[in-house]
């Protein structure tokens, strides 16, 4: 069995000066662990990942953005961001100038039975300002690069989507129907991944609201479970059958996001 971990840090420096990626790592000890908002480059973290062979994505602007994946099993191959085919197809310049493919947001990792991706997707901004970005260009070539890789071999993939893909997954549906995070355009998004075979793990084994993975740091909402389900683990169908298991982790703390995992039976 293989425990495959996801976590948005929001930043790798700061969860390590609390202790609290090295207890959740003695704790868990996943044999896959994939990390999105690094903010930092590979050495900067001050944590010996010992056990584990590193693969680290990181923004061309320091401090920001970026994915990392730490695996106990050694990949046959690792890739970051797109190919060249879907690099040309798709244009991931923002309104403000903003390249996306320039921020460390995707590793592949191709494993003998299944490819693993990890992806830290672009936010949308308060001013939805990246809404066109998410949905003509980030949202499909994110699609057709785990289309592409399904080709060859089942894939995995997880990380933050910054999405929340049905009134379930968000504590206040009603007053957040249009905002970043809860467009039309971004479950649209989201929905064209289920369309497309893929299975979001979690609801396979969980029903129903009140499963987040993260939480704003205003009006105490962590503690009340105010929260948005934005973090996720989706298979290839191939692979539902192999999934034992699939779980959120709201007690781990030290960022404002959770991790969530799934149990994999190679």
């Amino acid at each position: 069995m293989t425990k495959i971990y996801s976590w948005n840090v929001n930043g790798i420096r700061a969860v390590t000066r609390k202790g609290t990626l090295q207890s959740f790592l003695a704790a868990h000890d996943p044999d896959i662990l994939c990390l999105q908002e690094t903010k930092a480059e590979r050495g900067q973290a001050e944590i010996e990942f010992n056990g584990y062979h590193e693969y680290w994505n990181s923004a061309a602007k320091k401090g920001y953005s970026g994915t990392a994946i730490f695996t106990k099993h050694e990949p046959l191959a690792v890739s970051h961001d797109f190919s060249s085919a879907i690099a040309r197809k798709y244009h991931f310049t923002d309104g403000a100038g903003r390249d996306s493919l320039g921020e460390g947001r995707v590793i592949s990792a191709e494993f003998p039975e299944f490819y693993l991706v990890t992806v830290y997707t672009p936010n949308t901004k308060d001013d939805l300002s990246r809404l066109e970005l998410r949905h003509q260009h980030w949202d499909p070539a994110f699609l057709a690069h785990c289309q592409a890789l399904e080709k060859k071999k089942p894939v995995v993939f997880c990380g933050d989507l910054n999405v929340a893909h049905t009134e379930l997954d968000l504590a206040n549906p009603k007053s957040n129907r249009g905002k970043k995070g809860f467009t039309d355009e971004e479950r649209e998004g989201f929905q064209n991944f289920i369309d497309a075979g893929f299975v979001d793990t979690f609801r396979l084994f969980t029903q129903g609201n009140g499963h987040y993975t993260w939480w704003s740091h205003f009006a105490n909402s962590r503690a009340r479970n105010v929260g948005w389900r934005i973090d996720y683990v989706l298979v290839s169908s191939s692979l539902r059958k192999a999934v034992k298991s699939a779980a959120i982790h709201p007690e781990i703390m030290g960022s404002d996001h959770c991790p969530v995992s799934i149990a994999l039976d190679r």
